[in-house]
């Protein structure tokens, strides 16, 4: 599950990543996500921090909250966020790039 308030990077994520082989779920913000979560059932989610409605950080700490053990990724544009003490709850943080290789060996690392 990808939540991605950018459209096109929404787009492009779900079309590298379906590439890759893997099925993907898209929300515009965490409470999306989290509401797609309990239908979906994600293997791993990639939240983007800066979000409307429910950002990163909120949704981060609902999914851990849950105890699934489901991996979460936060992947944003600011890198500053990874002095942030809540960004420690996460699985893996990544800055966003345009070469999604990065973000596609975390993934594969996460699920292995």
């Amino acid at each position: 599950m990808i939540a991605e308030d950018e459209e096109i990077l929404r787009f492009l994520y779900e079309e590298e990543l379906q590439e890759e082989g893997f099925e993907v779920v898209t929300a515009k913000n965490g409470k999306e996500a989290l509401h797609k979560m309990e239908r979906a059932k994600p293997d791993l989610v990639i939240l983007d921090i800066a979000m409307p409605e429910m950002d990163g950080f909120e949704a981060l700490r609902r999914i851990k909250e849950k105890g699934d053990g489901i991996p979460v990724v936060l992947n944003t544009s600011h890198p500053g966020y990874l002095s942030n003490p809540r960004t420690r709850a996460a699985d893996a943080f990544l800055v966003k790039s345009g070469d999604l290789e990065e973000l596609k060996k975390k993934i594969r690392q996460l699920l292995n």
